[in-house]
């Protein structure tokens, strides 16, 4: 989840892992077009924050995607709405 939401001019993705896996958090707009990679990389289990700045970012709904692929657990993927308002 995020927040807050809505936000300005940022705002605090968190997730957590139960194993160690391969991990990507993107940001995209209403249009489906990607305006931000929060992440890319593998990552051991644990609890995450990631803090995405929007300053340079118009007012609108957007979209985050946090896709996870661990070899013991398979592919994961969960995509959230989120409300910048400025």
């Amino acid at each position: 989840d995020n927040y807050p939401n809505p936000f300005n001019p940022s705002t605090v993705i968190e997730f957590g892992l139960k194993s160690r896996a391969s991990v990507s958090l993107t940001v995209y707009n209403a249009a489906g077009i990607q305006v931000a990679l929060l992440f890319k990389g593998d990552l051991p289990a644990g609890t995450y924050s990631n803090r995405w700045l929007a300053a340079n970012i118009p007012s609108g709904t957007y979209f985050y995607r946090l896709e996870v692929s661990s070899g013991s657990n398979g592919r994961f993927s969960d995509t959230r709405k989120m409300i910048l308002i400025k």
